[in-house]
């Protein structure tokens, strides 16, 4: 009896390249997730750093740089382990933590109520933990399958959405529901690197615009309308930030200080000592250089965005969030609070981790070529494997 027929050529030849090709991917995977974080530890380790040089040699209290940098790195820790092990199911758990911290704790937080002549309104740490929490949950949408898990998780992210607007946070419901629209928006888009730019782009023009308000170097129109959305109270804080930077532009006049040398402060009954936007509040602090190591920290996480083995639409519901966030921290001070900042570190970790399904990435990071379909064994091959078994 002859032999049966081996296998064809082009069969031998995809399982010969098949072990190369995984190789490969398993590298360009590495390659991509490594320079991130070699990014992001460098640019954590030199804003710590820089807040020590600044606080050195004045009554300064850089404790809350430091905690807020390691808030920071834990959460972004935890994102990428989360994140690879339970990509939709940690995303969620984030979202309904979110969303319960902001509802358990409205009067413990600013952003909902507070006895402050100049309350920083809707701008606050509960309108931040909306924000973060809609941003999880439209990640968890995007990386989820089944229609019907999908579906779920859209319904929660509008129910944070409206959970914002019932504690009458109405700068945290238009900065959610933005969210909710980006990442709707971004089901369809193929180009994750377009839509991240235009999110540096929004930042970059809010903080030009509260830096040019604190300078009065807006129109007049413009800074009289202004001033009625942001409190005459605020805008003078934002000018005493901006006189304390250009007095001391290098190293700042030390972190935590500025409730110390703000006149605005010391004649108000109630403060909190902070200028409600923290870019102004690092120059202010630690000078130029720890604005810019804010802004470094903003970009990084935008990088890894854009280096992240997710889905497009994952990446840009991640960015659209980061950036509301950027925006509310802009006008307000909710990065003065650790939940705010350890959620935006972990939301950053949970949409750059790479899902450990299969050993892959996800389905649309690289492309992948299906094995073909085995040859199905008639009566004689299966007689020949009786008789010669391997």
């Amino acid at each position: 009896m002859a032999a049966p027929p081996g296998r064809s050529p082009a069969v031998r030849e995809h399982e010969e390249r098949e072990p190369q090709g995984r190789e490969s991917r398993d590298r360009e995977r590495q390659d991509r997730g490594s320079a991130p974080d070699a990014v992001g530890v460098a640019a954590l380790g030199c804003c710590a750093a820089w807040a020590l040089v600044s606080a050195a040699g004045r009554d300064a209290r850089p404790e809350g740089v430091l905690l807020a940098v390691l808030a920071v790195a834990a959460g972004y820790a935890c994102g990428r382990i989360c994140g690879t092990l339970l990509p939709v199911s940690a995303a969620a758990a984030a979202a309904l933590g979110g969303l319960g911290l902001a509802i358990a704790l409205p009067h413990g937080m600013p952003g909902v109520m507070t006895m402050a002549p100049a309350p920083p309104g809707s701008t606050g740490a509960a309108a931040a933990l909306l924000v973060l929490a809609t941003g999880a949950a439209c990640c968890a949408a995007s990386a989820a399958r089944p229609l019907a898990v999908r579906l779920v998780l859209r319904l929660l992210a509008v129910a944070v959405v409206c959970t914002s607007l019932v504690l009458g946070s109405v700068a945290g419901f238009a900065a959610a529901l933005g969210v909710l629209l980006c990442s709707l928006a971004a089901a369809r888009m193929r180009r994750r690197l377009l839509g991240l730019a235009g999110f540096a782009l929004a930042t970059a023009l809010m903080t030009g615009g509260s830096w040019a308000m604190a300078q009065d170097a807006l129109p007049d129109g413009l800074t009289v309308s202004l001033q009625g959305q942001l409190t005459q109270h605020r805008v003078q804080l934002w000018h005493d930030a901006a006189a304390l930077a250009e007095q001391h532009p290098v190293l700042g006049a030390g972190p935590d200080r500025f409730g110390d040398l703000s006149p605005t402060v010391q004649e108000s009954l109630y403060s909190d000592g902070k200028p409600h936007s923290a870019p102004l509040q690092q120059a202010a602090e630690q000078g130029f250089v720890g604005a810019g190591l804010l802004g470094a920290l903003y970009c990084w996480m935008l990088y890894g965005l854009w280096r992240s083995s997710r889905s497009t639409a994952v990446v840009l519901s991640a960015g659209a969030a980061l950036t509301a966030l950027a925006a509310l921290a802009t006008v307000g001070n909710p990065l003065s609070f650790t939940p705010v900042t350890a959620g935006a570190g972990l939301l950053a970790g949970l949409a750059t981790a790479r899902p450990a399904a299969d050993g892959f990435p996800a389905p649309d990071a690289f492309p992948f070529t299906p094995l073909p379909p085995a040859r199905s064994a008639g009566p004689k091959d299966a007689a020949q494997d009786t008789r010669h078994p391997a």
